[in-house]
């Protein structure tokens, strides 16, 4: 019996509400039911969860697929399987896509990805950030080829917003095959523990082409991700609190590349000098300290939002604030491999640097770098090139940039730790710094070999050697007689310090010569 079309207002109100609520229930219960007991929460409750109260607006609720092959026809739900639209964060604008894994698997088909595509325009022309929240089986197999198609409509939205609009990708359940490459292009991605995954091949293809039989989490889990490959930035307990880290990342960040990161109300004193800074380097220049302290005690509140927390530990990266103005933090980490650089450290370093460079976010570089680490590994894997990023980075980075030498600044990792020879604006060091070639027992046994070999006692006289060494190159006065460093400084000042300077450099302008872009030695 043919539907009967609605004549009266009241009529057509009635099938409007009709139709919302369909769409706001596409799933069934038992779906809604399997997804709450994984641990997952579904596509509008995360919304509900990521924006501010009541501000979400959805668009496209009552788009439907046009698929009829394999008997699609009967089973149309409204919306398909993603939920679009924007809201705000903290009173800010976002758009952002929530894909349904209780419709279809939360496949990705051909208006699915006209929903996404849609939305992520949106957010490109009004210059604000993009947030997606990855939940999906993967291509749709009932549209074929199609579905690929729609999947490169994606990317391609991806790379034009790249540095254009901050992309931000939550991935809260599975995100295979084709799919792992649009939260690659994004700017930060978030994982939660046990429950989220991404890879190209899953734990069948590879048992059947390799005979390894690695577990889901194994092969992709959020720690996986975070500690081993890097492809990941956060590892969140549960969808709550990796919600909660994604809206608190947004604090940091303009709405587009033309804007400055929103400064709020510090309540931090400007002036306050942190004492303990006096004594967080140790006397012995080979005992390891950990400079999330060092940050901690310059930086308003003691608050540091670190990136990359798990992956080459041995560089720190986030955001904190400085007289309530967001910056990024780049430094090496004593604690950890002695911070040297190494292949993966270098990378981390350098993405992060050039995230900052393009949405106006101010450099604050913490160095103690002893070197590059060496080994025929690094060598081989091609640190040359990959450490070479990070110098890139940081000369290319035109963003106010400031730098506090703590300890050891030794040999070219001195020159990439944003030195002033790679334009940085303010250098600063600590009277403990050493800024040399190398370390004093490695520059004597090398420059003074045969006096050594001749001396009738070569231990005491390495030891005077060194101790001489020491006297004139392992401070940092020998760099500010040059003018390498701007101030050597008392630690506690730090901070006082460094906010001048980043009030000083609000004015910087620095006009870039013609040309496409650079070639990054990737």
């Amino acid at each position: 019996m043919r539907q009967k079309f609605p004549d009266t207002y009241e009529e057509k109100l009635a099938q409007l509400r009709e139709l919302r609520e369909a769409a706001i229930h596409s799933a069934s219960e038992q779906a809604v039911e399997k997804q709450h007991a994984k641990g997952k929460l579904t596509a509008r409750e995360r919304i509900e969860k990521l924006l501010d109260p009541g501000s979400f607006q959805e668009m496209d609720t009552f788009v439907r697929h046009r698929t009829y092959e394999f008997d699609m026809q009967k089973n149309r739900p409204w919306g398909d399987a993603v939920v679009t639209g924007h809201g705000l964060i903290d009173g800010r604008p976002v758009c952002v896509f929530s894909q349904d894994f209780t419709v279809f698997g939360g496949s990705l088909g051909e208006v699915m990805a006209e929903k996404m595509v849609k939305i992520m325009d949106l957010a490109a022309r009004i210059g604000c950030p993009v947030i997606g929240i990855n939940d999906s089986g993967g291509a749709r197999i009932q549209e074929g080829v199609v579905s690929l198609g729609a999947y490169g409509d994606v990317f391609v939205r991806n790379v034009q917003c790249s540095g254009v609009i901050p992309q931000v990708s939550l991935i809260m359940g599975p995100c295979a095959g084709g799919a792992v490459y649009s939260p690659a292009m994004t700017d930060f991605i978030f994982m939660v523990k046990e429950t989220s995954h991404m890879f190209i091949t899953g734990p069948d293809v590879i048992k059947t082409v390799t005979g390894e039989e690695p577990t889901f989490e194994e092969l992709g889990g959020a720690m996986t991700h975070n500690s081993k490959s890097g492809v990941a930035h956060f590892a969140a307990d549960d969808e709550e609190s990796c919600l909660e880290d994604a809206r608190y990342l947004m604090s940091f960040l303009p709405q587009n590349n033309l804007e400055s990161p929103p400064r709020v109300e510090p309540g931090d004193d400007p002036d306050r000098m942190d004492e303990e800074l006096d004594h967080v380097v140790p006397d012995n220049p080979n005992k390891p300290y950990d400079m999330r302290d060092v940050v901690s005690h310059i930086v308003d509140d003691g608050e540091f939002f670190e990136v990359h927390e798990h992956f080459a530990r041995n560089i720190i990266v986030g955001f904190a604030r400085l007289n309530g103005r967001a910056i990024g933090v780049v430094g090496n980490q004593p604690s950890q491999l002695a911070g040297v650089l190494d292949i993966n450290s270098s990378e981390k370093g350098a993405r992060f640097v050039r995230f900052c460079d393009a949405f106006n976010i101010p450099l604050l570089t913490f160095c103690d770098v002893p070197g590059f680490l060496p080994g025929t590994s690094q060598e081989w894997g091609g640190i040359i090139r990959h450490g070479a990023k990070l110098l890139y980075a940081f000369t290319e980075a035109t963003v106010p940039k400031l730098t506090v030498v703590t300890r050891k600044a030794y040999g070219g990792a001195y020159d990439v730790m944003n030195s002033k020879h790679m334009l940085a604006d303010f250098n600063f060091a600590w009277p403990t710094a050493e800024v040399a070639v190398m370390g004093p027992e490695g520059a004597v046994n090398i420059i003074f070999r045969r006096d050594i070999a001749k001396s009738p006692t070569p231990d005491d006289r390495r030891d005077k050697l060194i101790a001489d060494y020491k006297a004139r190159f392992a401070n940092p006065y020998s760099a500010a007689e040059r003018g390498y460093i701007d101030d050597v400084i008392v630690p506690h000042e730090t901070r006082p310090k460094l906010i001048r300077a980043l009030e000083t450099l609000q004015t910087k302008r620095v006009p870039g010569p013609k040309r496409k872009h650079g070639n990054i030695p990737l």
